[in-house]
């Protein structure tokens, strides 16, 4: 899990060696090797611009190129003819807080303290001593910005500002952790305000509304793109590294105006709706100002649909359950990648890769420095870039839910070990923002073949006992290094503390 720095043989190395065979040719080779060299020098490869729009609770089916509506998601699905989809994509772990911190790090969650949500009463956060993206980026001379939801800190100490983004704009936490929220709506305000305080909405690190309303929530999509469109049109003319963590399709779902009953199929479809439009507006942006080819475009999710609100959440068929669980239909996400004449359009990678991968890759793209600690990421940017994409640089991908190990990747296979699990067994989630209770299962030691069974319904082991060993082993390694349950790991590292 040590840092891996990427090495390349140049002519440096290949030319000398074919120098030693002939003189002739070597003087020839010689000579064009100065050329080469002389003509990189004159004019080195442009650094590209970053873009990362994150979802909140979309769910791996919800946009069309990964088997949703397509009429809802036209600029997806251009994202996706022009770009890369990438069809084995996870999230560290399927909640909020747990899964922003692993992307903006390159390290799993567990190794850095940060588990599930944090709420307004959380006193810790992004631990300031962890190096982000942003930082990575801002070290090149980048513009950084984050507009949308943090949730890895609302003390100001945690905020983005304090993790090496020039602006910030948005919500703390999630948009549901309000006085409306679902559990609290039947009582007095008084005593709603005891659970859940007020939302606030944050610029920079100053409030500048202390009480969100649902008129600012259904304004909330349009506000982070236009926000968006204006730091790519100030910064056109130098790097930028935009973060765009979208507050929805989490619930409490909200439209803006222009949406709102658009779909003629519900509010969710309207806000995918949206949420496609918003995508639309930064291709657009990027395309009227000549910045496409030197612009990487990503597109995914924090984790999989909150299947308890039914007709208020995603899909993440044909994988199995969703949010809060680490079956694939939680922390598997839908994942889009677009840099038109670097990535092959319309291409496919299906290597088991994770979000943790986004900082060593775009530190490789920018030229930026990895942290000085151990991070678990591993640049992709052969699965980016190549024809064909070769195999994941992952051993093994580990999946925790809180500080507990309960499953492991690797290649075409996933072994769950032995844990508890929330589940609807099959029922209908809730109508109209309303959830219904989920019901607790438990799964023991199972091998799935995620190439033959998606859906992970049929437990393999018994017939491949070599490869459940091999995993177990792989487990036992990873527990070591980030803990299980109540075991300590040893690169563990303290979050943030007020």
């Amino acid at each position: 899990m040590s840092r891996v720095q990427p090495t390349a043989v140049g002519l440096t190395v290949l030319v000398p060696r074919f120098m030693a065979l002939t003189w002739m040719f070597g003087t020839i080779l010689g000579a064009l090797e100065c050329g080469v060299v002389q003509a990189a020098a004159e004019s080195p490869a442009a650094k590209p611009n970053v873009v990362v729009i994150f979802m909140d609770d979309m769910g791996y089916a919800d946009p069309g190129p990964f088997g949703g509506d397509a009429e809802l998601t036209p600029n997806l699905n251009r994202m996706a003819q022009e770009g890369r989809r990438f069809t084995d994509f996870y999230v560290s772990q399927a909640v909020c807080s747990a899964s922003r911190c692993s992307l903006l790090t390159g390290c799993y969650n567990v190794r850095l303290g940060i588990l599930g949500a944090l709420g307004p009463s959380a006193r810790i956060g992004l631990n300031p001593n962890e190096k982000t993206i942003a930082e990575v980026c801002r070290e090149q001379g980048y513009a950084t910005a984050c507009f949308g939801k943090w949730h890895l800190g609302h003390h100001e100490k945690f905020l983005p500002l304090q993790q090496g983004f020039d602006e910030y704009f948005g919500l703390p936490y999630s948009n549901d952790m309000w006085p409306y929220h679902p559990g609290v709506r039947d009582l007095p305000m008084e005593e709603r305000l005891k659970r859940w305080p007020h939302l606030p909405l944050i610029e920079g690190n100053q409030v500048v509304n202390a009480q969100v309303d649902d008129a600012v929530q259904a304004e909330l999509t349009r506000l982070y793109t236009e926000k968006s469109v204006s730091f790519i049109e100030r910064n056109q003319d130098r790097p930028f590294f935009l973060y765009l963590p979208h507050s929805m399709v989490h619930v409490p779902l909200y439209a803006g105006k222009e949406f709102l009953g658009k779909s003629g199929k519900g509010l969710f479809a309207d806000v995918m709706m949206e949420i496609d439009w918003s995508v639309g507006r930064i291709l657009d942006t990027l395309r009227r100002l000549d910045l496409e080819r030197s612009t990487l475009v990503v597109f995914t999710s924090d984790n999989g649909p909150w299947l308890s609100y039914g007709d208020h959440a995603g899909s993440a068929k044909p994988l199995r359950e969703g949010k809060g669980t680490m079956f694939d239909g939680g922390c598997r996400v839908s994942c889009i990648m677009r840099w038109p004449g670097s990535i092959p359009a319309g291409s496919v990678c299906s290597e088991p890769l994770m979000t943790i991968d986004l900082l060593p890759t775009i530190a490789e793209l920018t030229g930026g420095s990895l942290p000085e600690h151990t991070i678990d990421g591993r640049s992709i940017v052969p699965q980016l870039l190549e024809e064909t994409p070769p195999p994941s640089p992952h051993e093994a991908l580990y999946l925790y839910y809180g500080k507990q190990l309960q499953a492991v990747r690797s290649g075409r296979w996933k072994l769950h070990f032995p844990h508890g699990y929330r589940t609807l067994a099959g029922r209908e989630g809730g109508t109209g923002g309303i959830p219904v209770n989920y019901e607790n299962s438990t799964i023991g030691e199972e091998l799935f073949d995620l190439r033959q069974d998606i859906s992970e319904s049929t437990d393999v082991s018994a017939a491949n006992p070599e490869v459940v060993a091999r995993l177990r082993r792989l487990a036992e390694a990873a527990r070591a290094e980030l803990g299980d349950n109540n075991r300590a790991g040893a690169g563990m590292r303290p979050a943030g503390q007020l």
